[in-house]
């Protein structure tokens, strides 16, 4: 089965075909640096490092450009009230994004450029708009006549008779409601105020345009494929297209990518929405604290969880929920562990991707069951390896990739019980259990998740706490010996209220914290 994706222009799937065969160009909208990131900032960046490994994969050479927005009014409103420069509350709020990128494990970003990095690019862009007459000037400010562009709305579905009133710039020099600022002249009575020097004087450059012109730098003025929330389909999108193939006379990317939105208590969360009861949501869900509270593997396979273009239903039910999911692998991976004296991890990392033998990087792997013929477990293993690149292929689906991987683990610990493993099982089925389980693990790491073992030690603890628990099991042991089960299960209880869970097996028992 061959790639397919959902494009936005068009509503439907169509197969994947870059511009450039064998090479893809990726640009996703990144964060408004004014205020530190929430969960739904991690959504777009997860899925899209997700697509390029995939991609990677699959034999492509990935170029990924996630944009900084350090200069919009938002920024320059807040940097205001904490008393400090725009550029300083930009780069420390940009700091702790990219702190957050690499605990989700979101390591595929190629580049980053920043807004005020790129004011000439932008000039340039908006005088060749203004030379062809799409766009005017009037006062100061650059604005672009939608009346100018034919096709302006194919993005987003819109005509220009709905946009009547919507827009809230209500500048008198504007020729229609619908026209939107490519450039935005400085105020007199703001002297602190970023501001640029330009052809019409000093001002900074509209939001819309910011992206056109990072995108048409690093990835030329047509590429593959561009990517963002529902939400920026109209009007942040639908500006790009009109403005850069307004500019450029070509067509500005073959495919739009559009990922769901976080929503909170059913609730779609919006930067517009103000309301206390939001704001403390989203305080909540800032990636620092959210960090804080759970691993990063758990984020990043919580979001991975949900097919990207459906929305992200995020509850601290909905996080237990995936983390009793994501513990079905790590049971697996300390499971063999016991068993082999081996660990899977290591493993996986030794055999590399999970690539057939003697096939080409770029084909469609229909062979995968070739991967797993040294093990007894290959049929099995074939044919979840094979779901897994289907759902991936149809159109980046990880819902249903991850769909596939608890298939292949729920095998594996039945070929476990089956050759009685835990008690008097042969080396040579330990060992198939061991690289069945490195391979589930070769896999996972396809999408970016089982790249490194999961840690049980506490940040400074060196171990104390594992080393407290084999004390209280030892104890509980004792106990259960003695038939002194009420203070046993007394015991049990009072860690379950901890949310620490004992789990007794054949060859002793293990702990595990949520």
């Amino acid at each position: 089965m061959s790639l397919t994706i959902y494009n936005t222009v068009t509503r439907k799937k169509e197969p994947f075909e870059p511009i450039t065969p064998g090479k893809v160009g990726i640009y996703l909208c990144g964060p408004t640096v004014y205020k530190p990131s929430h969960v739904g900032h991690a959504v777009g960046p997860i899925i899209f490092d997700a697509i390029k490994r995939y991609l990677v994969y699959k034999g492509y050479e990935v170029t990924w450009v996630v944009n900084i927005t350090d200069v919009d009014d938002k920024l320059i409103i807040e940097a205001a009230k904490q008393g400090v420069t725009t550029m300083q509350l930009a780069e420390r709020v940009t700091g702790d994004y990219l702190k957050a990128m690499k605990a989700l494990h979101v390591d595929g970003i190629d580049l980053m450029p920043k807004a005020s990095e790129h004011i000439a690019d932008i000039i340039d862009n908006n005088k060749r708009l203004e030379e062809k007459d799409i766009a005017y000037a009037a006062d100061g400010d650059v604005y672009f006549d939608v009346t100018k562009d034919d096709d302006y709305g194919k993005l987003s579905n819109r005509n220009l008779e709905d946009q009547e009133g919507q827009r809230a710039l209500q500048s008198g020099e504007k020729r229609n409601p619908g026209d939107f600022a490519l450039w935005k002249a400085a105020k007199v009575d703001e002297p602190d105020e970023v501001k640029f020097d330009s052809p019409w004087g000093k001002g900074r450059p509209g939001w819309h345009i910011e992206c056109s012109a990072m995108a048409m730098r690093y990835l030329g003025d047509t590429f593959d494929i561009h990517g963002g929330g529902l939400d920026l389909i109209f009007p942040h999108h639908e500006n790009e297209v009109a403005q850069s193939e307004s500019c450029t006379d070509k067509p500005f990317a073959k495919y739009w990518m559009h990922h769901g939105l976080t929503r909170f208590n059913t609730k779609k969360v919006a930067k517009s929405d103000s309301s206390p009861e939001m704001q403390a949501a989203l305080v909540k869900m800032t990636l620092h604290n959210l960090l804080d509270a759970y691993p990063g593997e758990l984020i990043r396979y919580f979001i991975l969880s949900t097919q990207y273009r459906r929305p992200i239903e995020y509850s601290d039910a909905e996080i237990a929920g995936r983390r009793k999911g994501l513990d079905t692998f790590y049971r697996l991976f300390e499971r063999v562990e016991r068993i082999t004296g081996q660990s899977a991890y290591d493993k996986a990392s030794e055999i590399g991707d999970p690539i057939p033998e003697n096939e080409p990087r770029a084909s469609a792997r229909a062979d995968a069951q070739s991967w797993f013929t040294a093990i007894a477990l290959s049929d099995s293993c074939g044919e979840y390896l094979q779901a897994f690149i289907r759902a991936m292929n149809d159109d980046f689906n990880t819902a249903g990739a991850i769909a596939a991987l608890f298939d292949f683990a729920g095998t594996v610990n039945s070929f476990i019980e089956k050759e009685k493993l835990e008690t008097t099982g042969s080396d040579a089925s330990k060992a198939d259990a061991l690289l069945a389980t490195a391979r589930l693990i070769s896999v996972s790491r396809l999408i970016g998740i089982f790249l490194e073992p999961q840690s049980k030690k506490s940040a400074g603890d060196d171990g104390v706490a594992d080393q407290a628990m084999q004390v209280l099991i030892k104890i509980r042991q004792h106990l259960r010996k003695k038939k002194d089960f009420e203070t046993s299960d007394m015991i049990r209880d009072l860690l379950i209220e901890q949310k620490i869970t004992l789990e007794d097996r054949p060859d002793g028992t293990i702990w595990r914290a949520e």
